[in-house]
């Protein structure tokens, strides 16, 4: 076994290798098409503006040719100057036009090439997963009193590591979608006290791996309609950006209260806490609050689920004594 899985993972890093540069060279060459056609729209639009100048330069002269008291050579210039002026503005509205274009075709290219490699590392991700079940299994049969110790740990490993995965590339295709404006949300009845006790389920084993104390504070009437599977991923996005940004020894807590616009949410943390002027940036895609202090796509995909529920999230914080990530949704959605 031991020979056996070199040789498979050489197999497999060279079979990543040639689908990686598969993917660069069509990447390169759609790229490059995107270009060339913008180019040639910019060239295209300055010979227009160039023809249509000529002309009205031509007719000009001809106006002044057959006018007996031809204007002064001081004032042509003038003129001329500001029809330079004019067509230099014209050129940069051209130039703005096609680089918003440019933006627009490389955010639509963009958005192809991470849907087709998604779909590819989703499948590649599984195979990891299974392939590390398998060797775990294997390690435990090798004794039923002393199994593999080494390789279980190894295993678990890479178990951690690809779920991490998976939920980054979840989060990349939910940004794909909301830039699209094709989020989902199916709302349903539910308990907003079932949802938040199931997500701290889920985070506990991180919170105490991590030293930390998970608490919950739970009120009475937190009936809704809610999407569960999207408020689950709202509550565990904001329950690990927590746990993330507090020392060891501290207390992350999850409150769910009734209030007067629905269901409040309050996840508190006893970290370093977030400069008063970052509070709205935390939300935005892909915003760091400073190098060491990266909350990546969570926060933002938890805002869009959040407004998609017609609800509204905020923090609030005082630094050196740790954050308070706030959202609130109706318990009715409104009629769309």
């Amino acid at each position: 076994m031991k020979n056996r899985l070199p040789a498979v993972r050489d197999v497999t890093n060279e079979s990543l290798r040639d689908e990686r540069k598969k993917t660069d060279l069509a990447l390169a060459e759609r790229q490059d098409a995107v270009e060339a056609e913008a180019d040639d729209v910019v060239k295209r639009a300055r010979e227009t503006a160039d023809a249509v100048l000529e002309t009205a330069r031509e007719k000009a002269d001809e106006a002044r040719q057959a006018t007996p008291a031809e204007a002064p050579p001081p004032v042509v210039a003038a003129e001329r100057a500001v029809e330079d002026a004019t067509l230099e503005d014209e050129r940069a509205a051209a130039d703005a036009s096609v680089h918003l274009e440019r933006e627009k075709s490389e955010r639509a290219l963009r958005d192809d090439f991470l849907n087709v490699v998604s779909h590819d590392l989703r499948n590649l991700l599984g195979g990891i997963v299974m392939s590390a079940a398998l060797v775990a299994e294997w390690a435990g049969r090798r004794g039923e009193a002393s199994p593999d110790s080494g390789i279980l740990a190894e295993t678990s490993r890479i178990q951690r590591f690809a779920a991490r995965m998976n939920r980054l590339i979840g989060d990349l295709l939910d940004v794909g979608s909301i830039e699209a404006g094709k989020l989902a949300v199916v709302a349903t009845p539910g308990d907003m006290g079932a949802l938040v006790a199931e997500a701290v389920d889920a985070c506990d084993a991180l919170a105490r791996s991590s030293g930390l104390t998970l608490e919950t504070e739970l009120g009475d009437d937190l009936a809704g309609e809610y999407d569960h599977d999207r408020m689950i991923q709202v509550l565990a996005n904001l329950i690990t950006n927590a746990i993330k940004f507090t020392p060891r020894g501290g207390t992350v807590r999850v409150r769910a209260t009734h209030a007067a616009e629905g269901v409040r949410v309050c996840v508190e943390d006893t970290g370093a806490g977030i400069p008063a002027g970052m509070l709205e940036a935390v939300f935005q895609r892909f915003w760091q609050v400073s190098p060491t202090d990266q909350r990546g796509l969570g926060l933002y995909i938890s805002r869009c689920i959040v407004v998609a529920h017609g609800g509204r999230i905020w923090a609030e914080s005082t630094p050196g004594e740790g954050s308070r990530l706030f959202f609130v949704v109706p318990t009715r959605r409104s009629p769309v």
